[in-house]
């Protein structure tokens, strides 16, 4: 079987974001995963249009989403709620969302982005995506991604490789699913 495509987005692109990091942490277990092809789409360096209109930057988005076969947003919590530029990406796209598992690696203070986490399984349900149950949450992020090497807690670790799990299996099948039998939402 062909590896799944699994695009991770970087949600924040406020300055001084931490978001990078936190991808790139999650990144490099997935990658180490043979059966998976990553890609990265940072918002930050994309700048979708806020007006949704069909740019070229908007149809590019909209072609790698299409192609792939899982997600996995990495978010930030601000004021109890995810980042805008999270919200344009999912408003960006329609039908190219549709049967597709979704992961989140969630990041903040205390509570680790868990309420936006929360909001954003409201929205994917609407665009047809399955959420898996497991994510990641990073709490006190500054504390575990504010130097180098990293010191991320062990809770955050078992749950990127639990997530990982999910996110194949799902990916898997409804990759097989949607070959054969397309969505029909």
């Amino acid at each position: 079987m062909a590896p799944l495509n699994v695009e991770v987005i970087v949600g924040s692109v406020r300055e001084g974001r931490i978001g990078r990091a936190v991808a790139d942490w999650f990144v490099e277990e997935a990658t180490a995963n043979p059966s998976w092809n990553v890609s990265v789409i940072d918002l930050e360096e994309l700048s979708l249009p806020q007006d949704f209109s069909d740019s070229l930057v908007t149809e590019d988005f909209r072609t790698r989403i299409g192609r792939a076969d899982a997600v996995v947003a990495v978010t930030s919590e601000y004021n109890h709620g995810y980042p805008a530029a999270l919200k344009t990406a999912f408003d960006s796209v329609k039908h190219e969302w549709r049967a597709k598992p979704i992961g989140f690696v969630s990041y903040g203070g205390i509570s680790g982005g868990v309420r936006a986490v929360e909001q954003l399984r409201q929205v994917v349900a609407e665009l047809h995506m399955v959420s898996v149950r497991q994510c990641v949450t990073i709490h006190r992020v500054r504390k575990q991604f504010g130097h180098q090497p990293f010191d991320v807690d062990s809770i955050a670790i078992d749950a990127r490789e639990k997530m990982i799990r999910e996110l194949h299996w799902w990916g898997s099948g409804l990759r097989t699913l949607r070959a054969g039998d397309p969505y029909p939402g």
